[in-house]
C-alpha cells in the first residue's frame, strides 16, 4: 500500500488554479468595466458642475452690476430730491420776505420732482433685472452642487472599484456599484432640474 495518494494533485492544483483565475478574471473584468462606465459618467458629470457654477457665477457677477447702476440711479434720484428741496426752501424765502418767487424756482423744482419719477423707475428697473439675474445664479448653484455629489460618489465607487480589483472581494465590488449608482442618479436629478 503507497503511502502517498494516487490521485494526481498537480493536475488537480492546476484545474482549481485554472477555476479560481477564470472566475477572478470575470469578476475583473466587471470591476474594469464599471469602473470604466463611472470614470466616464463623472466626467460628465464635472463638466455639468463646471459650467454650472461659471454660469452661476456670471450671473451673480451681473446681479452685482445692476445692483451697483441701480444704486447709483437712487444716489441721482436723491441728489435729484435735495435740489428739489432746495428749490422748494428758495421759494419759501421770497415768500417769508413777503415777494413773490422767481417763476424759475417753482420750474426747477416741478423739473426735479419729474427727473426723481424717471430715474426711480430706472432704478426699480434695474432691481428687477438684478433680482431676476440672482434667481437663475441660484438655480444654477443648486443644480452645481447636485452634479458635485454626483461626481463625489464616482470618485468614491471607483476607488471601491480598485480595491474591489486588488481585493477580489465582491462585496467591496457591490458597495462600489451602489455608490455609482447614487451618482447616476444624482446626475439624473441634476440633469432634470437644469
Amino acid at each position: 500500500m503507497a503511502e502517498t495518494p494516487e490521485i494526481d494533485t498537480d493536475a488537480l492544483r492546476e484545474t482549481i488554479d485554472r477555476e479560481i483565475e477564470r472566475d477572478g478574471g470575470r469578476l475583473l473584468r466587471l470591476i474594469a468595466l464599471s469602473t470604466a462606465l463611472f470614470a466616464a459618467t463623472a466626467a460628465i458629470a464635472a463638466l455639468k458642475a463646471g459650467s454650472t457654477v461659471n454660469e452661476g457665477l456670471v450671473l451673480k457677477t451681473e446681479a452685482t452690476r445692476l445692483q451697483a447702476q441701480a444704486s447709483d440711479q437712487w444716489a441721482y434720484y436723491q441728489a435729484k430730491a435735495i435740489r428739489a428741496a432746495i428749490a422748494r426752501d428758495n421759494e419759501n424765502t421770497w415768500v417769508a420776505l413777503g415777494k413773490t418767487p422767481p417763476a424759475s424756482l417753482a420750474a426747477k423744482a416741478a423739473k426735479y420732482a419729474s427727473d426723481e419719477t424717471v430715474i426711480a423707475a430706472r432704478a426699480r428697473v434695474l432691481e428687477t433685472e438684478r433680482d431676476q439675474r440672482s434667481a437663475e445664479a441660484d438655480r444654477l448653484l443648486h443644480h452645481h452642487h447636485l452634479f458635485a455629489q454626483s461626481v463625489a460618489l464616482f470618485q468614491v465607487a471607483i476607488a471601491l472599484g480598485a480595491i474591489a480589483a486588488l481585493t477580489r472581494r465582491r462585496i467591496v465590488w457591490i458597495g462600489s456599484m451602489a455608490l455609482g449608482t447614487a451618482g447616476c442618479g444624482f446626475l439624473a436629478l441634476a440633469l432634470l432640474a437644469h
